[in-house]
């Protein structure tokens, strides 16, 4: 992949900083988001993000564009569990709806922040010790089975490292106070559940973080392709929190496809190191393939669930009598 020139990485610094500011300035009001206000969002992330991709096109070319759409997308697809763990941990602090837009930006705030350094470093270590890419297949294999098998631990906010240590080091109180961090009472700083929110969205950001790396590192090793497609992905989170709001277990079969998606990675990420460490004959996925397996898997999961829904929503159902 040839160099990415500067005024690339200019673009795409410029795009993500007046694409937040034109967010919080949409939102300074606090609101609740509905659904067709999460749609027009999510439809303008998206949008954003395929001219983004014809932007790289144009400056790295054809083969660069498509790794960008296929981790953006691997990315954004993979980032549907992390919903799940929003809504738990909105439910468990008793979020006030017209708040959640507020704690979601500064998570989006803080992930990318975060995963600019879970990259960084993972294209280093990826760069000067090869073989790790076995251990990145370890990983995403045994995510994929899990998901699989449903084996996956529920997220619990109480038991979080980082939510704990933040209670022990500040008092946090009961009540909200707008989207306040800390609010001075007697003469001294006290944490509002707020605090604690956006820390347990960080949290569970960099577990969830543990696996996308590594899946799209499968995609390219190029940092630019890699934080840029995170980024696109991580900005239309939030849309997408609002837009699927109260239809997320519909798609029950999407931690199927979820799995399908990570199992297939992690054999692509194999058969890279295979080709990089043992030989050059060993054969690679293409970006164009996975990025097909990727639509038609996440699109045949949705459709399945549509068509089939829950056993237990089924059984709601009333029975039809004839008279």
């Amino acid at each position: 992949m040839p160099d990415v020139p500067a005024w690339l990485w200019i673009t795409f610094v410029a795009s993500v900083v007046v694409m937040l500011a034109v967010d919080l300035l949409a939102h300074r009001k606090e609101h609740v988001i509905g659904f067709r206000e999460a749609a027009r969002w999510s439809a303008v992330w998206v949008v954003l993000s395929l001219i983004f991709a014809g932007v790289v096109w144009y400056g790295l070319g054809a083969n660069a564009a498509v790794e960008f759409t296929t981790a953006w997308l691997l990315e954004k697809s993979l980032s549907v569990d992390n919903l799940f763990v929003f809504a738990l941990i909105f439910g468990y602090f008793a979020v006030p709806r017209e708040y959640q837009h507020r704690a979601l930006f500064y998570g989006v705030i803080g992930a990318l922040v975060f995963r600019a350094i879970f990259i960084a470093a993972g294209v280093a270590i990826v760069s000067t010790f090869t073989a790790v890419l076995f251990g990145f297949a370890a990983v995403l294999l045994w995510s994929a089975y899990k998901l699989m098998k449903d084996d996956d631990d529920e997220y619990d906010p109480s038991t979080n490292v980082a939510v704990r240590l933040v209670r022990k080091i500040v008092p946090v109180q009961d009540e909200y106070v707008g989207a306040k961090f800390l609010v001075k009472q007697a003469g001294k700083w006290v944490a509002t559940p707020m605090l604690v929110v956006v820390v347990a969205i960080e949290a569970a950001d960099l577990i969830f973080a543990v696996d996308s790396v590594p899946a799209v590192l499968a995609v390219s090793d190029d940092p630019f392709i890699v934080y840029s497609s995170n980024a696109f992905a991580i900005l239309g989170l939030r849309a997408l929190y609002f837009l699927l709001a109260g239809m997320l277990e519909k798609f029950h079969y999407l931690s199927k496809g979820l799995a399908i998606i990570l199992g297939f990675i992690g054999v692509k990420l194999i058969l890279q190191a295979s080709h990089k460490v043992i030989s050059e004959s060993v054969p690679e996925i293409p970006s164009l393939v996975s990025l097909a397996v990727i639509v038609v898997v996440l699109a045949g999961s949705v459709i399945m669930s549509l068509r089939r829904p829950p056993a237990d929503k089924e059984e709601e159902q009333p029975a039809v009598t004839h008279s």
